[in-house]
């Protein structure tokens, strides 16, 4: 189970920060899930890890959906330039 991190700024894009961390962390954690992220990462946001959903703005969704990356690191540091 990955822990949610309660945002107390309500800023959106301190939102995005912490579900972008709980999506890498699955990947980290689970292999079938990392795989999914790099080559669909719009079917893994949407699919979720282990039950849990990714609380994600459609505008972080569709960015995250353009990455490209044949690796976990290459998809993390393409996710830090977004």
């Amino acid at each position: 189970m990955l822990k949610k991190i309660e945002n107390f700024s309500y800023n959106n894009q301190s939102t995005s920060s912490q579900e972008y961390s709980r999506l890498l962390s699955a990947a980290v954690i689970n292999r079938s899930f990392c795989n999914m992220l790099l080559s669909n990462p719009s079917k893994a946001i949407t699919s979720g890890y282990s039950g849990e959903k990714f609380n994600l703005s459609k505008d972080a969704e569709e960015k995250l959906s353009t990455i490209h990356a044949s690796s976990l690191q290459e998809f993390a540091a393409k996710l830090a330039a977004l």
